[in-house]
């Protein structure tokens, strides 16, 4: 049975097998009775061929890779419309597809487009798109407002003082940022440190530590690396809160130290070098000129007298403190304003020395002055023109006093005075967050709650850090160069500046 099938399909291959040899005799019979010129056509064409193959030029390579590419971009377009425009981004087909038959995406995410329906981003007109089916107690999620209606309004004369807002965490801060300066920044945010000499002594407190765990990289010298390295550490402490007058003098002053140190020079004593400068940068410009401005009031305080102070100044509180501490005799009224309320501590350290005190509200200044007999204020900053830039209240005082004919006496130190002019205190200035303000209410809307004022549009909070004293109300400047005028401040200024 096996040798049957065996022969039989056999049989069938020699049948083709001698077909195939007829026709490849006959076509051989044919060949071999072409003329010869059509043997000379297939040399031309093999000629003509061999040249197609040589390399194109630079004009035809463009030309097939601009083929190329409008032919990948038609196919990408083609398969971007025939993909299902509601699977979920960024999955393949294989995944919607498995994820379709575990039920993670209902089969209705897989249809086609509806009509009016985006080819790529798959948004569907309002009149095409349905609303989704929530489950039992879902509620719609309340559309997200516009920012400018979260956002508290901005005065448009002051839009120039609208900075970014002050940082409130160290998320963000940059890897090079020293750990002490990131504590540094939001302490000052924060109105822990708060006050010109505080914020400058701890800045440059904070700047040797960085100095200390600072290394030169390769190829660089300290004297060139270090600046930029502190720029970066500046840079925080500015998106924390802006720099104050006395700040910007003290950076400037390291800046030129550093500048001024030998590349040559090792690093560790160039280190060295830098933080016994700053020790002699704090104790001279300072400390010790502190207790210059306090030995040059002394005299000038008398029994019985009752000097009137704003908010809180150190140079202010020292003054007072050793002038007690020597035996005079004198009453202390501390005029104080919000939102910080810094005189409170001005009033609970002089009374825990034994003074007498007396803590009053701004609101009252009208009728309290009238019981001063000399006015002590302290300064942010005393401009090249003779004004003095203070916290906010400061020319009201001043004013006040000035009415009555009473001496107002400036105490500052030099480093806080600054080549500057200013005419008021709306071209620069401070504007510290509005919500410091305090948490008001508006009144009760239409479910009878009490809504938070910083929701309403028609409200703007201003919240301004400092004030301009005009030069005609100050009696004197008081420094640790000496007595002086208004008007001789930019002599005092570049004396500091020299030195």
């Amino acid at each position: 049975m096996v040798s049957i099938l065996a022969t039989d399909q056999a049989a069938p291959k020699e049948v083709e097998n001698n077909g195939q040899n007829k026709e490849s005799g006959a076509s051989e019979a044919q060949n071999e009775s072409k003329p010869l010129a059509t043997q000379n056509g297939k040399n031309d064409t093999l000629e003509s061929a061999a040249q197609k193959n040589e390399k194109p030029s630079g004009a035809e390579l463009k030309k097939r890779a601009k083929a190329e590419k409008a032919a990948k971009r038609a196919q990408s377009k083609q398969d971007q419309q025939t993909q299902p425009n509601d699977t979920f981004k960024g999955n393949k087909p294989e995944t919607n597809k498995r994820l379709t038959e575990q039920g993670s995406i209902p089969p209705s995410s897989q249809q086609p487009p509806l009509k009016g329906q985006h080819k790529r981003t798959g948004s569907a007109s309002a009149i095409s798109q349905k609303p989704l089916q929530l489950r039992p107690g879902q509620q719609h999620a309340p559309a997200a407002e516009p920012e400018s209606k979260k956002g508290i309004q901005k005065l448009t004369f002051l839009s120039h003082l609208y900075s970014t807002p002050r940082r409130t965490s160290i998320a963000g801060a940059g890897k090079d940022v020293h750990p002490s300066v990131l504590a540094l920044g939001l302490q000052m945010s924060n109105y822990i440190v708060c006050g010109s000499n505080a914020r400058c002594v701890s800045t440059l407190l904070v700047f040797k530590r960085v100095i200390d765990a600072y290394t030169t990289p390769p190829g660089t010298s300290l004297p060139r690396h270090l600046t930029f390295h502190l720029s970066t550490q500046i840079d925080y402490l500015v998106s924390c809160r802006p720099l104050s007058i006395s700040m910007g003098n003290t950076i400037r002053w390291l800046k030129m130290a550093i500048s001024t140190i030998d590349p040559g020079t090792p690093e560790h004593q160039a280190k060295t070098q830098l933080c016994s400068a700053i020790d002699n940068f704090i104790r001279e410009r300072v400390t010790v000129a502190g207790q210059a401005i306090a030995s040059s009031v002394f005299p000038r305080i008398r029994d019985g007298d009752i000097i009137l102070t704003f908010a809180k100044s150190s140079v202010v509180e020292r003054t007072l403190a050793e002038a007690y501490r020597q035996g005079k005799k004198f009453q202390v009224i501390v005029v104080d304003s919000g939102p910080l309320f810094e005189g409170r501590n001005l009033a609970i350290a002089l009374a825990n020395l034994g003074m007498q005190v007396q803590y009053a509200s701004i609101h009252t200044l009208s009728h309290i002055v009238q019981d001063a007999t000399k006015v002590f204020l302290g300064a942010h900053a005393m401009m090249s023109n003779g004004r003095l830039y203070s916290r906010i209240g400061t020319s009201l005082v001043a004013m006040m006093a000035k009415d009555l004919n009473i001496p107002v006496i400036v105490l500052c130190e030099s480093i806080k005075f600054t080549d500057k002019v200013a005419l008021d205190s709306i071209a620069a200035n401070e504007i510290a967050p509005s919500h410091e303000l305090g948490f008001f209410r508006t009144g009760a809307d239409k479910s009878g709650e009490e809504g938070d004022w910083r929701s309403a549009t028609n409200l703007v909070g201003l919240n301004l850090m400092y004030d301009l004293t005009p030069a005609e109300y100050i009696h004197m400047v008081i420094t640790e160069y000496g007595n002086l005028p208004p008007s001789s401040v930019p002599v005092v200024q570049r004396l500091s500046t020299n030195t």
